[in-house]
């Protein structure tokens, strides 16, 4: 027998510049958005950036895990329906965040640089836990997951599909589908964020 994995991710690539990002929990429950615009092009990336540090640092807790136990993509922000990010949560945001800005300005980033954001983060936003930290390691298998990720998506066709299974006890996968049906990218909710 099969297992499912926790989450069956799809990224679809729309002939428009859109995007729409599906989510399917093992339960069979789906949760969804459809991304246009300019967010058409930056929630893909993010998104993929998400999946690197999560299956890289096997965050059980951060943005996809939370999904795959029940959070609505609409609950990822205001007027945070489900109530703030729970305090036990991965740092998978902040270290994507990082990313995306370390990205957006063409400047790379040490674990030192990382580290000393994170703490002077928690520090202005005076949170009870300790900042993560990150090695020079951890930076190079993210950033190597990333860029076959983002290699992966760029292959993905006007209309096709990138699928990827977060399932942090299994082996987390990631496989283009071309000409998915519009049913694969649909689901009960959006999110907006």
């Amino acid at each position: 027998m099969t297992m499912s994995p926790a989450l069956l991710i799809r990224i679809k690539k729309n002939a428009d510049g859109s995007a729409a990002l599906s989510c399917t929990r093992a339960d069979g429950t789906v949760t969804w958005q459809r991304q246009q615009g300019a967010q058409g092009a930056f929630f893909p990336r993010h998104d993929l950036t998400h999946f690197a540090v999560e299956t890289v640092l096997q965050h059980e807790r951060g943005f996809y895990g939370l999904v795959a136990d029940g959070w609505d993509l609409t609950d990822f922000g205001a007027p945070w329906p489900r109530g703030r990010l729970p305090e036990d949560m991965d740092p998978s945001e902040l270290i994507v965040g990082f990313l995306d800005t370390e990205r957006a300005s063409g400047t790379r980033w040490t674990a030192a640089d990382f580290n000393d954001k994170a703490a002077a983060y928690y520090s202005q936003h005076r949170l009870a836990t300790t900042p993560p930290t990150l090695t020079d390691d951890d930076l190079v298998r993210v950033r190597q997951r990333r860029a076959e990720l983002f290699a992966q998506w760029d292959a993905v066709p006007a209309g096709g599909t990138l699928e990827l299974s977060f399932d942090l006890a299994g082996t987390a996968q990631a496989t283009p589908v071309q000409g998915a049906r519009p049913s694969e990218a649909m689901g009960r909710k959006s999110r907006a964020r």
